[in-house]
């Protein structure tokens, strides 16, 4: 096999480790949050924390001078937004959602970002582009039920992490076109831990200890692991080609669920999973025919 083969295989092989690392990061939050009881404000704080000390020598690699910008305010407001999907995604886990259940809504994230980039970036948005829309966010009502007794607030925290996700993707693509990737990773890696921080003083400061002291270790290790997958993903082959691997996160949070907690989806479940993936997968298909047109080029 020659190495322009090799490589979209490499990188499609990390983007699956990534997911199966994810998912496992999901088991163990949901764990520590829901049957352990410990703060989820308090476990992302921690488990941030401790994958921040895993990425340590990376920081030191990039040196301070990776962090100059000519816009912090934008980095900062990303930093929050993610912050706030962090806080909104742990929450869910917190109130007993299923890992499953929490990773496919926030899958609906890829559609906020493109009615983002429709408002707010001005930017033109096909029909491929609305249908997948509807496709995904159809999928998002038979997993919210609304006509079941209407929305808790358990299953609005991960559409509101999705949201927040969706926002801070939006100021990333605008970050790119005059950031180096290095200043944009930094200051994610330097500031999501003390801001996490915040919020874990706010709802009332936890130290872990025990059993939930090891479990938070594992969680930042396996995070730390999954971020490392994520960019040895994204180095090896194009993103065009390996975004699709990364839908498969929710096949790997499917068997995690299953496998370590006992969750799996049940009846029309399957039919909203199935649209939602359906409405991501056929985004990126659209995407790169359009791209690939004799019309793009």
């Amino acid at each position: 096999m020659d190495q322009t083969t090799n490589a979209p295989l490499k990188g499609a092989v990390f983007m699956v480790l990534a997911g199966i690392a994810f998912a496992s990061a999901n088991a163990i939050t949901w764990t520590v949050t829901y049957k352990m009881g410990f703060k989820p404000q308090s476990d992302a704080f921690w488990q941030y924390a401790i994958a921040t000390v895993f990425s340590l020598p990376l920081i030191w690699r990039q040196g301070a001078a990776s962090l100059k910008t000519r816009h912090p305010l934008l980095h900062g407001l990303r930093i929050l937004l993610s912050v706030l999907g962090v806080q909104a995604f742990t929450q869910a886990f917190a109130a007993g959602m299923a890992p499953w259940h929490v990773v496919a809504l926030v899958m609906t994230s890829p559609f906020f970002v493109l009615i983002g980039a429709a408002v707010f970036l001005r930017e033109h948005v096909g029909a491929n582009r609305w249908l997948a829309a509807v496709i995904g966010f159809s999928g998002a009502m038979i997993l919210l039920r609304p006509w079941e007794g209407g929305l808790s607030a358990a299953s609005l925290y991960p559409i509101a992490a999705a949201i927040c996700w969706g926002g801070a993707s939006l100021i990333t693509k605008r970050l790119t076109r005059s950031e180096p990737q290095a200043a944009i990773t930094l200051w994610l890696l330097l500031l999501l831990t003390p801001i996490n921080g915040l919020f874990s003083l706010q709802a009332g400061f936890e130290m872990p200890t025990g059993a939930v002291l090891g479990l938070l270790i594992l969680g930042g290790a396996i995070m730390f692991a999954a971020q490392h997958f994520l960019t040895l993903a994204y180095a090896a082959a194009d993103a065009g080609f390996v975004q699709p691997f990364d839908d498969l996160k929710l096949f790997s949070n499917i068997a995690v669920s299953w496998l370590v907690l006992g969750f799996a989806p049940e009846g029309a479940y399957w039919l909203g999973v199935a649209l939602i993936l359906a409405g991501s997968l056929y985004l990126l298909w659209s995407e790169r025919q359009l791209q690939t047109s004799p019309a793009a080029g």
